[in-house]
């Protein structure tokens, strides 16, 4: 389970077969429309700093050249597309963890019945707005490989560079960022030579819950389900790995 977003987690190990390859495509695709029609129907990436990171994650999950192009056409309108909307649910889970499901949908009711079954159905229950999303921060989030450099040169460079927080974890370094402060930070790293892995918005829990291994296992059954929708895309909780 990822410590900030299971989603991006799961569309990263989903890759295994062109069933897999198709849904998460998919997810990227209505992301990068969805992109550009918040970024007032611009399709360039330079001017658009939120499809510009959407992007950057499709290629890194191999999706084709032309299926990005399709989905930003979509964005802007040179192409038809459905009706789409972004979405946001609370509610909590297995040992009372907390819970934001994002995702973008044609059919927000729909969807709404769709998350709130799965959630019954695994030990979790809707929340009202708000209930949850104050236990968590906007925060933007770097993943670099550390490669043959100190942990500790690499965190002592991302705070100068106007990082919030670094935290490290096997060979990455997560470096943290005000919302705001995202692309500035990242533009600093590639001019020392330093390519973000990945980069993201996401939420991050305030403060972390442990969980038994019997409810950490049911979470995860949970998080399956969830990312098994084709609307969902990101499933950000509290949990302490």
């Amino acid at each position: 389970m990822s410590g900030h977003s299971h989603a991006k987690t799961v569309m990263a190990t989903k890759m295994a077969n062109d069933a897999k390859k198709g849904k998460v495509y998919s997810k990227y695709g209505r992301l990068i429309t969805i992109a550009v029609k918040e970024g007032g129907g611009s399709g360039d990436p330079e001017k658009n700093s939120k499809l510009k990171t959407i992007i950057e994650q499709a290629k890194g999950a191999n999706m084709p050249k032309e299926n990005i192009e399709r989905a930003i056409k979509k964005g802007t309108g040179e192409l038809a597309g459905e009706s789409l909307e972004s979405v946001s649910y609370e509610g909590f889970g297995p040992g009372g963890i907390a819970i934001i499901i994002d995702g973008i949908t044609d059919n927000p009711n729909r969807t709404l019945g769709e998350v709130r079954s799965i959630l019954n159905q695994n030990g979790g229950k809707m929340a009202g707005e708000g209930a949850v999303r104050w236990m968590f921060e906007r925060k933007g989030i770097i993943v670099i490989s550390a490669d043959g450099k100190t942990k500790e040169d690499l965190e002592l460079m991302a705070i100068e560079l106007g990082a919030d927080d670094v935290k490290s974890r096997e060979n990455k370094i997560d470096i943290y960022t005000k919302p705001e402060d995202l692309e500035k930070v990242k533009k600093a790293l590639e001019e020392k030579q330093i390519k973000a892995e990945s980069v993201t918005l996401d939420y991050v829990a305030k403060e972390e819950v442990a969980l038994s291994e019997k409810e950490k296992e049911q979470a995860q059954r949970l998080f399956d389900a969830l990312d098994d929708n084709d609307a969902v895309n990101e499933i950000y909780s509290n949990i302490k790995n």
